[in-house]
Formats: C-alpha cells, structure tokens, sequence
C-alpha cells in the first residue's frame, strides 16, 4: 500500500522559552517491505539550527535549536510511503524457540539488526522475572518460535486493557505489569522483557497505524495515530518479523515503521530540553491515508523509418 503521512505536534509551552534542543524521528525510513518517496519537515516558529542525520540504528534523525523566545512550537511531519504485504508464514514449521535463543547467543556481529544487541535489558526494559515466568507459559519446550510469538502476542491482548492516562514514559515495566493497563509502548515493552528473559532478541519499533472508521462512518481527519510494536527475530531465513500485541495482529501493511531501537527511548518521536517556566501543552494529530500509486509513463513514441538504403 502507498500512503501519505501526516503527523502535527503543537507544543504550547505556557510561557516564552528563550532557549530549547530537540531531537526528532519523525522521518520513515527505508527497510526491507518499506519504501519511502518523499518527506519533508517544516516548524514555525523556523529554528535557528537544524541538522539531519542518521543514529546508530539507521533511523533518520534531525535536530534542532531554539535560541530566541518563543510561547509555541508547530512541527509538521509529512512523507509518502509505499508498504508492502508481509509474506504468507506457517508458524508450525518455523525453527523451536530454543534454537533461536541459542543462534542469538552465538551471535558475533556488529551491525545495528544484528540479534545480539537486542538479547540484554535495556533503560526502559529491565528484565523482570514475573514478566519471564509469565511469557513462558507461551514457550514450551520444542515449540516453534512463530507460534510462541503469536500465542504471547495475543495473550498481552487479552490479558491487558488499553488504558490511556494510566501511565506515562516513566511508569516502570513492573507496575505496568502489575496493575494490566497501560497503552502501546507500555504493552511492547512488556512483550520485549518476556522474550529478552527467554534469550529470544526483541526490538521496539515506533511508527503510524493506519486505521479505519467503522462501516458507515466518515473517516475522521487527525484520527490515526503514531503507534508502537514489536519485530522479533526469528533466525536467519526469517529475519525481524513484526508483532502488535495491542491489537492482537502481525505488523502487516498498515504498519508504517518510522524508528526502531532497544526500547522507547532510541526511538521516541521527539526527545530534548528546554528553559521554561510555564505549564506545557500537547496536541498531535497523525492522518495515514491510502493514495493509489502513480501510473507508469507512457512509453517514449517509435517511428518505423523503413529500411535502410541499399
């Protein structure tokens, strides 16, 4: 599917704020089943400082200074992204789960998808032996990694209640396991330390789901949303395949990566500081629409030019 994103933050800072940092991954990025077209960045008020770049994990990167006064900041993200389709996969006869653990261990590589990295505890996803026990019921002996993936991926679904305001970017992993509730990045993270406590690498991905209104319904403008999953190494001949515990589902094409990394904190939206002293404000709103594709142009005209003279 080929989409147009368009993600609006509008930060209200409450009171002028002569002099902000931030770091944004709001840009898509190109990865294997993803390509991006085109994006674009634009603020009001304009930094005095911008500079993209690419971050450990190949997620794109721009950061920005303020050094004037300003009450409000608008940040427009746009790109056109084509998804496609994850391809068919039988979870029977994926490789058992203990030798993926055991491929991950033996990993020796040094590139940023490499399993390894993604095995240890990280800031926002210690590994947390209530969440171990818990993730095992889905890993018995021998069973092959998809279906145990699958069987946890719906498991956090049932167990767990979407529950905005409940929680925020500090509540730690344990109380949210605790107390069942909680919203996207609380649920992946959950997910992750049950399989970082299995040997089994797991990173967070960070990104756009597309979504549509019930039958009937006009689809709301700003009523989609940056979302986050889980993608799961399954051993070389399967690679990271993505699951989205919140909704029960695989990470198929509706599911726009925009940053990938440990836990949230590699791949947070918008990260930095400021000088203020004011209550802050927050409104975001995400549009993630399908566009068709463009036509091929026409084939160049041919012109029969007879034969060559004797």
């Amino acid at each position: 599917m080929r989409f147009e994103v368009t993600h609006v933050t509008v930060y209200d800072w409450g009171a002028p704020v002569p002099v902000a940092d931030c770091r944004l991954r709001l840009t898509p990025i190109d990865r294997p089943r993803q390509r991006v077209h085109t994006t674009a960045l634009t603020f009001d008020p304009v930094p005095d400082h911008e500079a993209p770049e690419h971050d450990w994990y190949g997620n794109a990167v721009t950061r920005i200074a303020f050094r004037a006064p300003h009450s409000q900041l608008t940040i427009r993200a746009s790109a056109t992204v084509t998804v496609e389709p994850l391809a068919a996969l039988d979870p029977d006869r994926s490789p058992p789960w203990e030798e993926i653990a055991r491929r991950a261990a033996q990993s020796t590589g040094l590139a940023a998808a490499d399993p390894i990295h993604y095995v240890f505890p990280s800031r926002h996803v210690p590994l947390t032996p209530a969440v171990t026990r818990w993730t095992v019921e889905s890993f018995p002996p021998g069973r092959p990694i998809l279906a145990g993936l699958l069987s946890l991926t719906k498991r956090i679904h049932t167990d767990f209640r979407y529950a905005p305001g409940v929680t925020d970017v500090a509540t730690p992993l344990a109380r949210v396991f605790e107390q069942r509730r909680g919203v996207c990045q609380d649920f992946a993270h959950v997910m992750i330390a049950g399989l970082r406590g299995l040997g089994l690498p797991a990173a967070y991905v960070g990104g756009y789901l597309r979504t549509l209104p019930p039958p009937g319904s006009p689809r709301l403008e700003g009523a989609d949303a940056m979302h986050a999953w889980v993608e799961a190494w399954c051993g070389s001949d399967l690679g990271w395949v993505g699951f989205d515990p919140t909704n029960a589902i695989l990470a198929g094409d509706d599911h726009v990566v925009v940053a990938v990394g440990r836990d949230y904190a590699e791949a947070a939206p918008v990260v930095g500081i400021l000088s203020s002293s004011g209550e802050q404000g927050l409104s975001v709103a995400v549009d993630v629409v399908e566009v068709p594709e463009p036509k091929a142009p026409p084939a160049p005209p041919r012109f029969d030019l007879g034969a060559p003279p004797a």
